[in-house]
């Protein structure tokens, strides 16, 4: 096995740089086999990790444009309000944090912790308090995790696979014998499938009508199975609350006590837990009205029903943290495992964590041993194949994005009155699009580079006028940078007409891409991902050719960083007849939706 050739450093790791043998850890569900015909890319086999604490600092320290930085609280401030397609907020207030490299760029707070008196079903009215008991968002607010509590599950179990106290391929009834009593179908459901989620279990059930804890986890085991083992990826919070019991019988701790015991109290995550005493009460942002469950505005315990009728500790749901505890926890992640001198995780077992284990099963189950990756509808122009993250139900979200070294942490209480307002994750992708947009790239050769920019449902074009038609051996050559969602296309076109008009004019140009070893072609369009690095790209073009564009396409929502070109080239024969590093051929470049940048 050979590794891809990845040169420098990039954020708070380094990729790996130079050819040689690769010793992926024999645990991985997913080993990783390169491919030299198609564009680069980025594994967790090519991280390298360098530890960073923590620190307020510039953009400037942190190598990010300020003026991007600057419009990530705004851009979160949006979805405070209604706006298009969106009659109602999204949330009533925020917390966002922004670091690189372990610089902290930006923490803020924004709206209200605490708003609403409840919510009216009957009329889908929302029944504010009255102005004075309104309660502002602080920095250090305290927000209901909700499913991003599963990743402190996957920690701890992954740690305690490293300690050798549980085989991650073993079956679950190893450890939990009454797991298969029950439904022998559940026999060969091994433990990593319980956080990837292909166990087959289904993902929800109502654990209300039972009278203990007991009563409630015999009734999830006895839950038929919806899928055989391994075959179907099913999102399941009876997936981890499995693995949280699992965790207690093995240990013969509670889930709460492990989790401070390997998380919380070495990294100094001192507001973070499970069931937050009274005394911390004023900081803790209320979620919903919920009387169904016999309370009313729930705040300061956790919202997840399944959660509360198991005691508030579950592996599902039930922790409670801040924006800058939950920094920490990222960072731990992207130091590849320590933390201020502690170590969590061992670097190896961070690299299996942040691995798909499920690559053919479609982009929506792209997952870790519980992380999510590569999850575009919240991470957007932050996503890689190696960015991990979560979201929780209740209006958090966590991404770490190890290739730039950036960490985006934003909470908010957008169940707060109503779990009908927020649905969509564009509050999400909004502020995370700034952070992406402000980790610059630099032009592969001159001083500035055309820039496509990040618009959603838009076709900007870059057009390319020759001065006189090239009757014959004419070719196109050009540096490129792309990092796209892979519905958002762009494509090289040539044409032969004195003045083009509409598209019909224009034909794709067949290319040949290049990156150090890496050789593709294409029908004249790319899109994805291509290991954020400049590549090299040619082309013959059509003899008489007139004029060459690069027109691309985006669909309504989700972005990726764009594409950038730069050094383009039309040449005959060997002879340049248009060079955009010449000043007079790069003015005459007709833009429409691009623009040069320098970053």
């Amino acid at each position: 096995m050979r590794r891809r050739q990845f040169l420098g450093t990039v954020g708070s790791v380094a990729l790996a740089s130079g050819v040689g043998p690769s010793s992926a850890p024999a645990f991985a569900a997913t080993p990783y086999r390169p491919s030299l015909d198609g564009p680069p890319t980025v594994t967790p086999d090519d991280l390298r990790f360098r530890p960073r604490t923590l620190r307020r600092g510039s953009p400037q320290r942190a190598g990010l444009l300020r003026a991007e930085v600057e419009r990530i609280v705004p851009a979160a401030e949006e979805y405070m309000r209604p706006g298009p397609g969106r009659p109602h907020p999204s949330h009533p207030g925020f917390v966002v944090l922004a670091a690189r490299d372990g610089v902290v760029v930006e923490h803020a707070a924004r709206g209200h912790a605490l708003r609403y008196a409840r919510w009216d079903a009957a009329t889908g009215t929302a029944v504010e308090l009255p102005r004075e008991q309104w309660v502002p968002m602080r920095e250090d607010t305290i927000f209901d995790m909700a499913s991003i509590s599963k990743l402190f599950t996957s920690v701890v179990l992954v740690a305690q696979a490293e300690k050798g106290e549980l085989d991650l391929d073993a079956p679950v009834a190893r450890y939990l014998p009454p797991f298969d009593e029950s439904d022998p179908a559940k026999s060969p459901i091994v433990v990593r499938q319980l956080v990837n989620h292909t166990s087959g279990m289904k993902a929800d059930m109502n654990l209300k009508p039972y009278p203990d804890n007991e009563a409630r986890l015999a009734a999830i085991y006895r839950e038929p199975l919806e899928n055989p083992p391994g075959e179907h990826y099913t999102y399941s919070d009876l997936n981890l609350i499995t693995a949280g019991h699992l965790l207690e019988e093995i240990t013969g701790k509670g889930l709460d006590e492990l989790v401070a015991e390997l998380i919380t109290e070495p990294l100094g995550m001192a507001d973070t837990g499970y069931r937050p005493p009274a005394s911390k009460l004023d900081r803790i942002a209320a979620t919903e009205y919920m009387p169904w469950t016999g309370r009313g505005m729930v705040r300061g315990s956790v919202h997840d029903e399944k959660a509360y009728y198991l005691g508030g500790v579950a592996g599902h749901a039930g922790v409670f943290s801040t924006a800058a505890d939950m920094a920490v926890f990222g960072q731990m992640v992207l130091n590849g495992g320590t933390y201020g001198g502690h170590r969590v995780l061992g670097e190896k077992w961070v690299r299996a964590m942040i691995t798909n284990e499920n690559p053919d099963l479609g982009e929506d189950a792209a997952r870790g041993l519980g992380w999510q990756l590569d999850q575009r509808f919240y991470m957007d122009a932050l996503t890689s194949p190696v960015t991990t993250g979560h979201t929780g139900y209740t209006g958090p979200c966590l991404v770490a994005d190890p290739i730039a070294g950036t960490l985006f942490v934003l909470m908010t209480n957008r169940v707060h009155p109503t779990r009908d307002w927020g649905t969509e994750s564009v509050y999400r992708r909004a502020p995370a699009r700034r952070l992406a947009r402000a980790v610059p790239v630099r032009p592969a050769v001159g001083r500035a580079a055309w820039y496509s920019g990040q618009r959603d449902d838009a076709t900007s074009t870059l057009r390319v006028p020759l001065k006189d038609a090239v009757p014959e051996d004419a070719s196109l050559r050009f540096r490129v940078w792309y990092d796209t969602q892979s519905t958002d296309v762009c494509t090289v076109e040539a044409t032969t007409q004195a003045r083009p008009g509409g598209d019909d004019a224009w034909r794709p140009v067949p290319l040949k891409f290049s990156a150090c070893r890496h050789r593709w072609d294409s029908d004249g369009d790319f899109a994805g991902f291509s290991a954020r690095r400049w590549l090299r790209a040619e082309g013959a073009l059509p003899d008489g050719v007139t004029a060459v564009r690069w027109r691309y396409v985006t669909d309504e929502e989700q972005q990726g960083r764009g594409i950038y070109l730069d050094d383009i080239r039309v040449l005959r024969g060997a002879r340049p007849v248009f060079m955009s590093l010449r000043p007079r051929d790069n003015a005459r470049i007709r833009a429409n939706g691009w623009k040069l940048s320098e970053d």
